[in-house]
């Protein structure tokens, strides 16, 4: 007999891949109930009741209804941000909050239900320094790395270091011109760095001269790793340049992907490594909401099959 606990997945309105994960499931017989928080509370409402019953109610969208008793997992993608336009700047900051701490909590706090992954832990594992701290921990090779707002202390670093990047601690969407643009990772030298560096904090980082670059996507058990050979110092700023391989990873790479995903309690991750002239990989980071799916169709790895599986098995 078919489960009748959905599959809540909560992502933007615009998500490819989501889109895959629920015609996947849907192809099994699972039910969804797919949301964005954004939606909240114009045609995304809550009614959540806690007692000594634990979370009891029900998430309502203009199209299907979740018992929050009965989720069978969560699937957390990429959900746009609370809004509220119509209302004043004070009235609309207390309006964010109380949506983020009260449908965010109720999210949150679903009663045996598996997150993929849970809101909190990807918080978590967002934070540059933890996440190379934990990287450090695992046992993973890091490059050397200053996070300073000390222009002094940049210039020290980069002449300390051969050649030496920089990378923005987290990199929100600049329109340039109407057009979507990001910060891109860049080498810089001494005399790039001026006083501007005091202004805010910023990341410096030992390149690495690589051979190739590695993706590695975890999902629950499973790992999938992809050679990926390019010309570029950042492969992710032309996909048309990109030639991938399935390979395996040195001995040492499995337990501590592991040992990362437990440290921040993640059942998923798209790690990203960079392999040098040695052979040796070097870790660069893990987004715990990374994109995935457009590997699968390049090597043939059974990426959504594995994702299906974790959402759809029995918790």
């Amino acid at each position: 007999m078919t489960d009748p606990r959905p599959v809540l997945v909560v992502t933007s309105l615009y998500d490819p891949t989501a889109d895959v994960v629920i015609r996947e499931l849907h192809d099994r017989g699972v039910p969804v109930v797919r949301l964005d928080s954004g939606d909240f509370p114009a045609s995304l409402s809550v009614e959540a009741e806690i007692s000594e019953y634990g979370v009891q109610g029900r998430l309502m969208t203009p199209s299907r209804t979740a018992d929050l008793a009965n989720i069978r997992a969560l699937y957390y993608r990429r959900p746009s941000g609370f809004a509220f336009p119509h209302l004043d700047e004070q009235d609309a900051r207390f309006a964010v909050t109380q949506a983020r701490y009260g449908l965010g909590g109720v999210l949150a706090s679903l009663p045996g239900c598996l997150y993929v992954n849970h809101p909190h832990r990807i918080g978590d594992a967002e934070f540059k320094p933890a996440e190379l701290a934990a990287a450090v921990q695992a046992g993973f090779l890091v490059p050397p790395t200053l996070i300073t707002s000390d222009p002094d202390a940049a210039r020290a670093f980069v002449k300390k270091n051969d050649a030496v990047i920089y990378k923005p601690l987290s990199n929100p969407v600049y329109l340039v011109d109407g057009v979507s643009s990001v910060v891109k990772v860049a080498e810089v030298r001494a005399e790039d760095i001026d006083d501007g560096v005091a202004s805010t904090a910023h990341l410096f980082q030992r390149r690495i001269r690589k051979a190739a670059d590695v993706r590695v996507t975890v999902i629950g058990s499973k790992m999938f790793c992809v050679r990926i050979d390019s010309d570029l110092l950042d492969w992710r700023t032309d996909y048309s340049r990109l030639r991938y391989t399935p390979v395996e990873p040195p001995p040492r790479i499995e337990p501590a992907l592991h040992h990362y995903m437990a440290h921040f309690g993640l059942v998923f991750g798209a790690f990203d490594f960079c392999i040098d002239e040695d052979g040796q990989w070097w870790f660069l980071e893990c987004n715990p909401s990374g994109q995935w799916y457009w590997l699968e169709p390049e090597t043939g790895l059974p990426m959504l099959a594995a994702l299906a599986d974790l959402l759809e098995k029995d918790t």
